[in-house]
């Protein structure tokens, strides 16, 4: 039979194997560093010279931050962070230039307008929504939504119906587009 005092004392005898481990943990994570770096000594720098090596690699590599590509990067595919294709980011922003825009991810290939009311219908107003699929430049590398509202009667706005081949024509403006950006840039 095992009494109550013998839980108790089993009990804190536990708690104080784990807190020494705990201990012994902290103690060898905080351990001195072997490293050769030494930093460096401003006074034994000759005149006119920086205290650190100009021959050293940031944090993003030897040729910095590429998030547009880099000199290794294929023409148009964009850099290691951004994920969608250049010439069909670029051609999708001169498209729709003359909305206001809401939103803009290059990493992730989305770009969003707010509401425009053209100027020969202020009755009526576009949004835009744009994704970019990929990093290829291909004839479905781009996805286009467009959505319309007219003013009521009331001063409210009501989604309308936009004719079917919108989106295909903006998705065709903007393949175009993308078309004379990559010539331009071969030439």
């Amino acid at each position: 039979m095992i009494r109550a005092s013998d839980k108790t004392s089993s009990k804190s005898w536990l708690r104080g194997i784990l807190a020494t481990a705990a201990l012994s943990a902290l103690l060898v994570a905080c351990g001195g560093n072997s490293s050769d770096e030494v930093y460096p000594d401003d006074d034994n720098r000759g005149p006119g010279t920086t205290s650190y090596d100009n021959n050293q690699v940031g944090i993003f590599g030897p040729d910095g931050l590429a998030i547009f590509g880099g000199p290794d990067t294929p023409q148009g595919q964009g850099g290691p962070g951004i994920g969608v294709n250049a010439y069909l980011w670029r051609a999708s922003l001169d498209t729709i230039s003359f909305m206001p825009l809401s939103s803009a991810d290059p990493f992730g290939g989305v770009i969003i307008t707010d509401w425009y009311s053209p100027p020969e219908s202020p009755n009526e107003r576009f949004k835009i929504n744009v994704r970019i699929l990929g990093r290829d430049l291909r004839a479905d590398g781009v996805q286009a939504s467009v959505f319309r509202q007219r003013l009521n009667d009331a001063g409210s706005w009501v989604d309308e119906r936009v004719a079917d081949n919108t989106a295909i024509d903006l998705e065709d403006a903007i393949l175009t587009r993308a078309r004379q950006l990559r010539i331009a840039s071969i030439q």
